[in-house]
């Protein structure tokens, strides 16, 4: 897996030509187990893209840190690469990924921000 953390107009160049979206976004997920050629290399997840910007305003938005934002961004975009999918799937899919984002968030917070607990 690849993590590339990048400022807003690196991921809204990103968001736009790979998936025809001409705005920033907070995280994005490409994997290398879907599509054309998926699951050639079965350990090779695929990338994880984070804006550092949109994580900043974000966390000020929610009166949490930058850290921590960045760590549920990884996630986020981890699960995404694992096949939860809260954007396509269904309601249940969703509320899934949104389950397993909380259970593994609070083991993060527990073990690498405790000040945040």
């Amino acid at each position: 897996m690849s993590v590339l953390i990048v400022d807003d107009a690196q991921i809204q160049e990103i968001n736009r030509d790979y998936l025809q979206k001409d705005r920033p976004t907070n995280v994005i997920s490409f994997s290398m187990q879907e599509g054309e050629g998926g699951g050639v290399q079965p350990d090779l997840l695929g990338d994880v893209v984070i804006s550092a910007e949109t994580a900043a305003r974000d966390a000020a938005e929610a009166g949490t840190t930058v850290e921590s934002e960045l760590y549920f961004l990884l996630l986020h975009g981890i699960l995404h690469l694992l096949g939860y999918d809260h954007e396509r799937g269904t309601a249940a899919e969703a509320q899934r990924m949104q389950a397993r984002e909380q259970e593994v968030f609070t083991l993060i917070r527990e073990e690498f921000l405790p000040d945040e607990r």
